[in-house]
């Protein structure tokens, strides 16, 4: 027990290093692109935003089928390996080609999410794997706090395209940790389930993982969607707000998940999954509806907070579908898919974001979001009571 508590641990420490600097630099971009690179093509920024979700959308199905043939360890080796050789590539370009083809190695060798979460299922299943997977998603949130800060004095230090230099250093050493880790064994052989809880055949787990998907890209979807102009947004309502406290408020739902995700996954993603996830994807889009309309800091802040509460409940939820659903003999191709989805509702969302501000302004992304959430929670609604229907 003790030797599989410092393999997750370790895992879970890996997967930060690469979230690190993967999601810390995006933010450093213009700075890059104008400082080192000396270019003012200011609408590639854009597009290097997406490049590196693009590719990894493209990618990780394919290495999650080679994570099941050769192994979970070694492609989660491969993941920091190509990090690392993504982020020199990056460190030393010299001109906005090299550089976006970095990005595009980063996306296509990284998917080190996928590969960490293959290589836990074969530790730990049903309720372990999802609370491991809700601890693994909480270091990808943690990173979104101390990334920026910690970027931030480094680039005092050196030049913002020279960081990514230093940065190739965290997944060689991340490397290094899970080098002397053991080749997982495959968990105990469990009954196939549905995504509900309910038994399920073999014929049905392609359909399953296919529902999974679709949850998962809209979920992405239904969050990302309203990043992007998140700051123009708080401007517009709160009648200007200075960048620390429009950061705050950015933040605020990811500090609820990390102080929350613990607590609530000891009584939610194991039961009633269906359930669970249309309710905190209605709670969601609710909380979307209600920064609409608040033009108070005390009112926005308050439906940030009901934001975080309700993205917790989901990704636990979700967490949990997924733990119900996967098998370690295939947890490579369950992952990749996921992976995928969640990468292609990113970039989807962030290309029509841009789209609906310029056509509808900054509340759009926002309607957007609870359009699609709201959605999917009536579908998972009635997909659980067709069940119930045929019963009687």
């Amino acid at each position: 027990m003790k030797q599989r508590s410092w393999t997750i641990a370790a895992i879970v420490v890996g997967h930060f290093t690469a979230a690190f600097s993967a999601l810390g630099m995006p933010p450093f971009f213009p700075l890059i692109f104008s400082r080192s690179l000396h270019s003012d093509a200011d609408y590639l920024i854009g597009w290097a935003y997406v490049l590196p979700a693009a590719m990894t959308a493209l990618s990780a199905p394919m290495w999650g089928r080679l994570s099941d043939r050769f192994g979970k360890k070694a492609l989660l080796l491969r993941a920091q390996f190509g990090l690392a050789g993504s982020f020199l590539l990056a460190g030393f370009a010299e001109s906005v080609p090299v550089f976006l083809l970095a990005l595009a190695l980063q996306g296509l060798f990284g998917g080190t999410f996928a590969a960490s979460s293959a290589y836990l299922a074969t530790m730990v299943d049903g309720k372990g794997l999802t609370r491991t997977l809700t601890l693994l998603q909480g270091s990808a949130r943690a990173s979104l706090f101390v990334a920026p800060v910690g970027l931030g004095f480094a680039l005092l230090q050196t030049t913002p395209i020279e960081t990514y230099r230093y940065l190739a250093l965290l997944p060689l050493a991340a490397a290094l940790l899970i080098a002397f880790l053991p080749a997982p064994e495959a968990a105990p052989a469990a009954k196939p389930h549905s995504v509900s809880g309910k038994s399920a055949s073999g014929g049905s787990a392609r359909s399953e993982l296919w529902t999974l998907v679709l949850i998962q890209f809209a979920f992405a979807f239904g969050t990302v969607v309203t990043f992007p102009y998140f700051v123009p947004f708080v401007d517009t309502h709160l009648g200007g707000a200075d960048s620390a406290l429009t950061g705050m408020l950015f933040g605020l739902p990811h500090l609820v998940y990390l102080l929350a995700a613990a607590p609530l996954s000891l009584w939610l993603g194991q039961k009633h999954l269906d359930a669970t996830v249309s309710a905190a994807f209605l709670l969601l889009a609710a909380s979307l509806c209600g920064q609409l309309f608040a033009n108070t800091l005390l009112s926005l802040t308050l439906w940030r907070l009901v934001m975080g509460v309700a993205m917790t409940a989901g990704f636990i939820g979700l967490h949990g579908m997924i733990a119900s659903a996967s098998r370690s003999s295939n947890a490579g191709r369950t992952f990749g898919w996921l992976d995928a989805a969640s990468k292609w509702g990113g970039v989807a969302a962030g290309v029509i974001a841009g789209l609906a501000v310029e056509a509808f302004g900054t509340n759009a992304p926002l309607v957007l979001g609870a359009l699609v959430l709201a959605a999917a929670a009536i579908a998972l609604v009635s997909r659980a009571s067709i069940p119930l229907l045929q019963a009687r």
